[in-house]
């Protein structure tokens, strides 16, 4: 029997309290996670979360109950909350149903599926360890990211977060051909409509694909937002074959929305007041982003710690699941050292001999132990000068001073604003960089050389229009502690 043949599974509303709906079905009792629609048009969408018993059911609502009352007519849809696949969604902003929301034109040549889907099995990932490359310095060396893997970025307002995101959209498009994904769960509608602007800006658009849910929606939508943008990055990995960059802002929002979900259904709040079900729930939407034998969804995640506390258990449980934390400093932001990334703070589990290889892991170390040095230094520097210093420990500031600075990189997506062009820097460019600034052979090149360029051969270039070749390491490090 066809649909049209079949008459709809027709319940009313037995009680209203908030986002809470409880309908009544004398037919056919709905499964768990059907839809249900309410209202004139269908407007009101509720998700079934719960059977209470033989003809009652409690759902979630998707939107706002404003109209909705005893005694309403609801429809059952007959399945789950489900969004458009295909070719026709890149460039588009949808919302957690599916609808575009870029005033655009209308979708075309696309297929619905259900945001509910098992995770990969495990005779179909990838066994493989990769690096995922991004072609930025500092995180190539120092934090490497996992191909098909999570990274947490932690960083305030400000600082670079957006601006970091929107390079790897275009490494991803450019270098490897790719597709991203961001998804917004409990975005700022302003937040939302800046990176719309600055990735149109930018040109990364085409290859792109945003999903938002806002944070004046009601939590069932905010919830829910997650599972449907990785509904559509599972299309293009798993049917179109390809990789695909997954950008989570904000995944402390998903268990925040998942919280009051819980709370709302009546279930007996856990430690701090979370859902007793946290650690499921994340679990489902995290085991999806995995690396199969088709392709790969490697995921940065922004991460929000409640009050700096990382024994909360939201941090505890999103750590769980991530293999880098990418650190952003506000301190290297306001001395203009950008990708403001903090070396010392950030990890990556990547960072091991046998993952990266011996020349690799060396490097890193190497640079990592010389900024800590330089770290320690900073404060006798402030009191005594760097004169009272003894000469290795000033070789080790003025070495220390030239890798923050080879750090450094001019972004794609900001060439409008710096009028610096985009490097796009290869890993072996950057180890290559690095170590020979470890072992001095640019002793004699002002700092300033160093500062905003690609590879260690543009420093040669750069070198020659600087008026003083001799670094006035003593006057630079002073300046910089004032």
């Amino acid at each position: 029997m066809d649909n049209k043949a079949r008459s709809p599974n027709l319940g009313v509303v037995d009680a209203v309290r908030g986002s809470v709906v409880d309908v009544r079905f004398e037919a056919h009792l709905p499964p768990i996670y059907s839809v249900l629609r309410a209202g004139n048009n269908g407007e009101i969408v509720i998700e079934v979360l719960m059977q209470r018993d033989a003809g009652l059911v409690r759902g979630i609502a998707l939107t706002t109950t404003q109209g909705l009352a005893r005694g309403m007519a609801v429809e059952d849809t007959g399945g789950p909350l489900k969004v458009p696949v295909g070719k026709g969604i890149l460039s588009r902003m949808f919302d957690v149903f599916g609808n575009v929301i870029d005033r655009q034109a209308a979708l075309s040549d696309v297929e619905w599926r259900s945001v509910h889907r098992a995770p990969p099995p495990l005779s179909r990932r990838s066994s493989k360890t990769e690096i995922f490359e991004t072609g930025i310095k500092v995180i190539d060396v120092l934090v490497p990211l996992e191909n098909g893997g999570k990274a947490g970025l932690f960083g305030g307002a400000g600082v670079g977060k957006t601006v970091l995101l929107t390079e790897m959209i275009h490494n991803m498009a450019g270098n490897q051909k790719g597709v991203s994904v961001f998804c917004g769960i409990g975005e700022r509608c302003r937040e939302g409509e800046e990176l719309y602007r600055d990735m149109k800006d930018a040109g990364v658009l085409p290859n792109t694909v945003m999903v938002f849910g806002q944070m004046n929606e009601p939590p069932g939508a905010r919830f829910r937002v997650g599972h449907a943008a990785l509904t559509m990055a599972e299309y293009f990995r798993d049917d179109e074959h390809r990789d695909v960059l997954l950008m989570i802002d904000n995944i402390f929002r998903f268990i925040q929305a998942g919280s009051e979900v819980s709370g709302l259904m009546g279930q007996m709040p856990s430690r701090l007041g979370y859902q007793p079900t946290m650690a499921t729930e994340l679990s489902a939407l995290e085991e999806r982003i995995a690396n199969t034998d088709t392709g790969a969804i490697t995921s940065i995640q922004a991460v929000y710690v409640p009050a700096d506390d990382f024994t909360d258990p939201a941090a505890v449980h999103t750590f769980s699941h991530l293999s880098s934390t990418v650190v952003l400093s506000r301190q290297r932001a306001s001395q203009g050292l950008y990708p403001a990334i903090d070396p010392l703070q950030s990890r990556s589990k990547m960072a091991a001999p046998g993952i990266v290889g011996e020349r690799h892991y060396g490097v890193a170390q190497d640079v990592r132990r010389t900024l800590a040095q330089y770290e320690e230094l900073k404060d006798i520097i402030a009191m005594l000068g760097l004169e009272q210093l003894s000469p290795e420990d000033r070789n080790v500031v003025a070495r220390a001073r030239r890798l923050e600075r080879f750090l450094t990189q001019p972004f794609f997506t900001t060439e409008q604003f710096t009028g610096l062009k985009g490097k796009l820097v290869s890993l072996e460019d950057a180890l290559d960089g690095c170590e020979r600034i470890l072992r001095d052979e640019f002793k004699n090149y002002p700092e300033s050389a160093f500062y905003m360029i690609g590879t260690i051969a543009e420093a040669k270039e750069k070198a020659k229009s600087v008026v003083n070749p001799q670094p006035e390491v003593k006057h630079a490090v002073a300046t910089h502690e004032a």
